[in-house]
Formats: structure tokens, C-alpha cells, sequence
């Protein structure tokens, strides 16, 4: 069987929408529906109902889903096997969001070099729901992430228990609502700062990523929500400070992987992963990997 029928399946019912499945394959519906129909010719039988709403299984669909997994899985597993370089023997795929590489994910990439070096190793940057996606199929097999949503067959663990702490660079510690800058870190953050600071709703800044915000604050002045481990430094050298009586929010990593996987390379993995996590001063994610630079995130 074509791999790429599984993969558009999957795809349908991740989105459920064969239009959506032809946007994230990019390719035209009637493709994506010409491949469908292809599998459910070779399987005898009919995987999607569609209507208005999209796409929904059949009860021979659901059935399938667990075989289309399995089947991408083992061709990404033979195809990283059979790609191997001279010296290594096996592969290690991991993928994380763009914050969370500096410094942990860069840091663990030198733990593994230096303590698996018998790994071939792969490493990803991507949006986090395409990092899920990714390890549910079987082409990535682990995501570290921020508050990652629950998916079947795939287990979470913890790795990093940040915490968010609003900080100024005020002299004397004062939140500057007019200089306020909103940091995008996630559904889960924004639902609690709004409970916290319904007045600001609608900051003078808002910047998506943190190491652009953070740049920006040490270099224009303002107040706002940073990660404890990478502020650190600017709080022991004077640049900025701690605003009291504010809440802190938690901002945790974790490792999603799927639980078909071989334990023993991904507790290898997680091994790294928490050594390096356990490694730095706070239990955050602030390295020593340039943790001077305000770029670290």
C-alpha cells in the first residue's frame, strides 16, 4: 500500500475536512478525496461519511486508524534504520517550539553526543500542533512542548516546572502599565493573566515570542511576564526587577511520545532530557548556554 494513502487519512481525520487535509498536504481535495476513495478500494471498504459538518469515520474507519499509525511508524522507523550513518545504531528524532531550543533542547543535543553517541540524531523546530501530529504518525518520536494537548496513544511526562514572574525595569520595581508588554505564552497563561489583569486587556505591546519581548524590554523599558531561569541573570545584575504582590504562573515542558514506541531509546531520551533540565541553577529552564544574552527564551 502507498504510505501517502495513510498519511491522507490520517490527515482527514485529524482535521475532519477533506478541504482542511488539502490545505495542511498541500494539495487540491479532489487529490486528497482520489486517495481515499484508492485506500477504500484496496481496503473493501468505506473509511469517511462526509457531509456539512466534514468528515467522520465509519465504524471500518475507526477500526483502521490504529493500522494507519502503526504503518507509518514502521516505514519511518525503517527509513531513518536504512539511512543510518557508519558507527550509529539507532536514530533519535525530537522536535520542540522555537523557545524551548535555547537552551534546553541545544543542551541536550550536546548531553546525547556526549553520552549516546551510538544515536544518530534528528532535531525539528515546528508549531505545536504539528509537532503532535508528527509524533502520532510516527515520522517524529518525541515533542517537547508547553502545555501540550492530550492525545490518544500518546503519553506526556514532565521534564521542566517553569514558572512566569512579572518583572520591570523600573527602578523601583514598579509595574509600568503604560510601557506593559503581553507576552504570548499560551491559551492556558492567557486565560490566567486575563483573571488576574482584567485592566490589561489591551496592552500598549504585545510580541508572540519571548526572546523578542525580553530584547525589547531590556533595551526599551516596560513590565511583563518572563520565564524565572532566563530573567535570573537580569534580576542578580541590577537591569531589572521582580514586581511584588503579582502572581506567578506556571509554565511547565514536556515530553509527548507515542507509547508503541521502543521505551528503552525514548527513557534514554527523557534521561537527557530531565538530567539537563535538573542541571540548571533554577529548576526552569534558564541555562548556562549564553545565559547572559537576551535572546534566551
Amino acid at each position: 500500500m502507498d504510505i501517502n494513502l495513510a498519511r491522507t487519512f490520517l490527515e482527514v481525520l485529524s482535521s475532519g475536512s477533506f478541504g482542511i487535509a488539502a490545505e495542511h498536504l498541500h494539495l487540491t481535495q479532489t487529490a486528497v478525496s482520489a486517495r481515499i476513495r484508492a485506500l477504500e478500494d484496496q481496503l473493501g471498504r468505506r473509511l469517511f461519511v462526509r457531509n456539512k459538518a466534514g468528515a467522520r469515520l465509519t465504524p471500518a474507519g475507526e477500526r483502521f486508524v490504529h493500522h494507519a499509525v502503526t504503518l507509518i511508524q514502521a516505514w519511518e522507523r525503517a527509513r531513518y534504520q536504512v539511512a543510518l550513518p557508519p558507527g550509529r545504531e539507532d536514530v533519535v528524532s525530537l522536535g520542540g517550539e522555537l523557545s524551548l531550543w535555547q537552551p534546553l533542547l541545544i543542551e541536550w543535543l550536546i548531553w546525547m553526543h556526549q553520552e549516546c553517541p551510538e544515536f544518530a540524531l534528528r532535531a525539528d523546530v515546528d508549531s505545536p500542533v504539528r509537532l503532535l501530529d508528527r509524533v502520532q504518525e510516527g515520522s517524529l518520536d518525541i515533542a517537547v512542548l508547553y502545555s501540550p494537548q492530550q492525545r490518544p496513544d500518546l503519553a506526556t511526562e514532565l521534564i521542566a516546572d517553569e514558572k512566569l514572574v512579572m518583572v520591570t525595569s523600573d527602578p523601583d520595581g514598579a509595574m509600568i502599565p503604560g510601557q506593559y508588554i503581553h507576552v504570548d505564552w499560551g491559551p492556558t497563561f492567557a486565560a490566567s493573566h486575563q483573571a488576574a489583569f482584567p485592566e490589561l486587556v489591551s496592552p500598549p505591546v504585545s510580541i508572540s515570542l519571548g526572546p523578542l519581548a525580553l530584547a525589547y524590554l531590556l533595551t526599551a523599558g516596560g513590565s511583563g511576564y518572563f520565564r524565572i531561569g532566563t530573567v535570573n541573570p537580569f534580576l542578580a545584575d541590577g537591569r531589572l526587577r521582580r514586581v511584588s504582590g503579582t502572581p506567578e504562573f506556571s509554565h511547565s515542558a514536556y515530553a509527548v511520545y507515542a507509547t508503541r514506541r521502543d521505551l528503552t531509546v525514548i527513557n534514554r531520551v527523557l534521561d537527557g532530557l530531565k538530567t539537563v533540565a535538573a542541571g540548571h541553577e533554577h529548576p526552569g529552564l534558564g541555562g548556562t548556554i549564553g545565559s547572559q544574552s537576551p535572546v534566551i527564551s
